[in-house]
């Protein structure tokens, strides 16, 4: 998968540095010379450039990539990049940092972002899934497909205990994806069971969080 990254800052550099250990083509863009240090990211290749500028965008072939990361310490910037790769240069994947949690609700279609990734909101979410039993925690928006990324942790007591996945009553569109138990994930199968103290992960869109969270608890 080839990716551009928009931002060679801290966060930038750790995204580039895990996508080149899983054998991806990285490119760095990087508006500040003082930034660019080819030694940091091995690997990755570097463009002094501006990403928010159409010239720059077009001189890396930005329409030739798989994936675009807006990544840089400025919203402004990031939603600028985000328009530009997805209505200039037809980016499949669009992934943009929010660094403010006030800005969020801009990241959206209408700005080019396929997934926004919220530092403070998923922080928190992580606090709360660390201490919510039966209460279901929104991880992650994906919101081009306008669906979220939930985790339940079912309490000790569960009436599910024993069930097998197949017999989970699943509102329509929500899709258990995995099971964290102790230190294992389990991608389930049919006749996986559930046990309690399980943490149940789901993608399912907004309009069914509610039903979901009745069919575990209540089943």
């Amino acid at each position: 998968m080839k990716v551009a990254i928009a931002g060679a800052g801290a966060v930038g550099r750790s995204i580039a540095r895990e996508l080149l250990a899983n054998s991806h083509e990285v490119t760095l863009l990087e508006r500040k010379r003082a930034h660019i240090d080819e030694d940091a990211v091995v690997g990755a290749t570097w463009l002094f450039a501006d990403a928010c500028e159409l010239d720059n965008l077009e001189q890396a072939a930005l329409e030739t990539y798989d994936v675009m990361v807006a990544a840089t310490g400025d919203d402004k910037a990031n939603l600028v990049v985000s328009l530009l790769a997805k209505t200039e240069f037809a980016v499949n994947r669009v992934v943009a940092r929010v660094n403010d949690p006030r800005n969020e609700w801009l990241f959206d279609e209408d700005w080019g972002v396929d997934v926004a990734v919220s530092t403070p909101r998923i922080l928190a979410s992580l606090v709360e899934e660390a201490v919510s039993v039966g209460d279901l925690v929104r991880l992650m928006t994906f919101r081009q497909g306008q669906a979220n990324l939930v985790e339940m942790t079912l309490p000790d007591n569960t009436p599910l205990a024993g069930k097998p996945v197949r017999k989970l009553l699943l509102p329509r569109d929500a899709a258990l994806v995995a099971i964290l138990r102790g230190g294992r994930v389990i991608v389930p199968q049919s006749d996986d069971p559930v046990e309690g103290g399980d943490e149940l992960v789901f993608i399912a869109p907004v309009e069914v969080e509610e039903a979901l969270r009745t069919a575990i608890i209540e089943p």
